[in-house]
């Protein structure tokens, strides 16, 4: 097998090892940052899980390797909050926009990316824009409306919460 060293920056921590050239980014995140907020779920890009924000854009890290986020910025679930929740950790807690939580924090990163693009949504679109991310429990309801609440609230703040 070819290594290669990778050197990404996750949650403002730079994170340098030797991988495989076939080392999925989710890999690498769980087993060499040791951060497992980061879910594996299909592993066929299918599911969203595994979303993180690659240079502040959605990506199922499943679907991409390693070397290919080498010299990148990564944020995962475990960088959202700072000193308190964002916004939309807050809404899923809030409005139960979550039960077992498995799909939870791929969909609030890729909430965190639509709600970059499009601070004031409406419910189609808010369904439009996590429709990459599957949620085998909630029926995605209180989903749109964890997403509603977070949207409002950041923009009440200002920005990105």
């Amino acid at each position: 097998m070819s290594q290669h060293t990778v050197s990404i920056e996750i949650n403002g921590e730079e994170h340098t090892h030797e991988v495989d050239a076939r080392t999925l980014l989710v890999h690498f995140i769980r087993e060499n940052a040791n951060l497992t907020g980061t879910h594996i779920g299909c592993d066929t890009t299918s599911c969203g899980a595994c979303t993180v924000l690659v240079d502040g854009v959605a990506v199922k890290s499943c679907t991409i390797f390693a070397v290919q986020a080498n010299n990148k910025n990564v944020q995962t679930i475990e960088g959202v909050a700072g000193e308190e929740l964002h916004p939309l950790q807050e809404g899923f807690w809030e409005k139960h926009g979550l039960q077992c939580g498995y799909c939870t924090p791929g969909m609030i990163m890729s909430a965190k990316y639509f709600l970059s693009k499009n601070p004031n949504p409406t419910e189609d679109e808010i369904r439009h824009g996590i429709s990459g991310n599957l949620c085998r429990c909630t029926g995605y309801n209180k989903i749109v409306e964890a997403i509603q609440y977070a949207a409002q609230k950041m923009r009440e703040q200002g920005g990105e919460g």
